[in-house]
């Protein structure tokens, strides 16, 4: 594991602003001063006259940061990354990832950083979106799983890999056994067990267990909603943007592991930059090593480009917004990832009753993004994890400490 140093900003006006958003000289140069003043007014408005009813993810972000500052910064890209207007989002996706963020929190922050840097590489003390190092697989985060992998089929276990489960068989609050297909050997066999323990998305997860569930579970679930993703990688001899911080890089590049794409006038959401991630990512580092990602739905324009039609589509929007010259581009890579985002819209609201129906099941546990239907990051969706395991030594009954991971508990009881 790498200790990495942490650097996203925002690409927004063709210009890099500091993320989370920071009051200082750059920031009042980039916006201009009238902005400025509107962003600054509008969020002690908003101080002195709160928002009653927080209901969607607009009221949320307006109650948090102010009307001017939403509209800046939030509003086009959530809505690029969701493809639906921040109005149709619940609340809780806004609790759920932006937490304990704010205006004030992030001057205090910047004040302090001025004085003390955080040196513990736990910083407990510091919010989420506020943290400056982390820890890092040296080949990226697929290989902690190759080592769960190996360490989990030492101790005498089986994966089974390329296979789709298509029928769960329920009986008397147990689930006893699921038939998977296997679409390397096209066979279809069956697996029974003590536990189950359930990554999968819930729509498929209620859609596998047949008419074993009520009618209003399916119509629930049947209305879940996803958001797709695509990824291209650019193998670039280098890039257009250079590094204008303070950050020493190898050949000028700039020191961001993310970069958000601001534009309204390209699709692609947000930048990634391996180089900076991680230098074993990168064969050559005289060479840059770049991830587009673009969030998508299933069928729709993006999703149905050709492959090699995507990626020039994509080349085409970094040439246009000044990020590359699509000259320097040398190799690329593509993949899609279907319901790589769980949706707060949709049914989502009557999310609970399936919540209900699956924790009647003794020996089922939901865990992880996909198999809470829940926006959590990577960490806590392995704290799901660890507490479902933990649920099965101890003999609890009750799963409520795996839904409670990662819950503003104090925005849920002011809602």
């Amino acid at each position: 594991m790498l200790i990495r140093t942490r650097l996203s900003r925002i690409f927004f006006l063709r210009k890099f602003f500091d993320y989370p958003i920071t009051l200082n000289g750059k920031t009042i140069s980039n916006l201009g001063i009238i902005r400025i003043i509107k962003i600054g007014w509008s969020y002690i408005w908003i101080q002195i006259f709160p928002v009653k009813n927080v209901n969607s993810l607009e009221d949320f972000f307006i109650s948090r940061f102010g009307k001017e500052l939403y509209k800046t910064f939030f509003k086009d890209y959530t809505e690029k990354v969701w493809g639906v207007p921040c109005t149709e989002i619940a609340a809780e996706w806004g609790a759920q990832r932006i937490k304990e963020l704010s205006v004030k929190r992030a001057l205090l922050h910047a004040v302090k950083s001025i004085f003390k840097k955080e040196s513990s590489i736990e910083q407990k003390n510091t919010d989420t979106s506020l943290i400056e190092q982390f820890m890092y697989p040296k080949l990226g985060p697929g290989q902690m799983w190759e080592t769960v992998a190996k360490i989990v089929e030492e101790k005498g276990a089986i994966i089974i890999k390329n296979s789709e489960v298509v029928n769960l068989n329920i009986a008397e609050n147990q689930v006893t056994e699921l038939s998977y297909y296997n679409h390397t050997t096209n066979l279809k066999s069956v697996v029974k067990g003590d536990y189950f323990i359930s990554t999968m998305p819930v729509r498929d997860l209620i859609t596998a267990m047949e008419d074993k569930v009520p009618a209003d579970i399916k119509t629930v679930s049947e209305g879940l909603q996803y958001r797709d993703f695509i990824t291209v990688g650019l193998l670039l001899n280098k890039l257009k943007i250079k590094n204008g911080t303070k950050i020493t890089t190898l050949n000028g590049l700039v020191p961001d592991n993310w970069i958000y794409i601001q534009e309204r006038d390209v699709k692609v959401g947000r930048l990634q930059i391996f180089n900076n991630w991680s230098p074993y990512m990168v064969a050559d580092l005289d060479k840059v090593w770049i991830g587009l990602e673009y969030f998508c739905n299933e069928g729709d324009e993006l999703w149905e480009m050709t492959d090699s039609e995507f990626i020039q589509f994509a080349i085409n929007e970094l040439h246009s917004i000044d990020i590359i010259d699509k000259n320097e581009v040398i190799d690329s890579a593509i993949i899609r990832m279907p319901k790589t985002y769980p949706a707060y819209f949709g049914t989502y609201p009557q999310f609970n009753l399936i919540r209900d129906f699956t924790d009647k099941l003794e020996n089922l546990f939901l865990i992880g993004r996909n198999g809470m239907h829940k926006y959590n990051n990577q960490d806590h969706s392995m704290l799901t994890a660890i507490m479902a395991v933990n649920n099965i030594i101890t003999g609890s009954k009750s799963k409520d400490n795996i839904w409670n991971i990662n819950t503003e508990e104090e925005y849920h009881e002011e809602k």
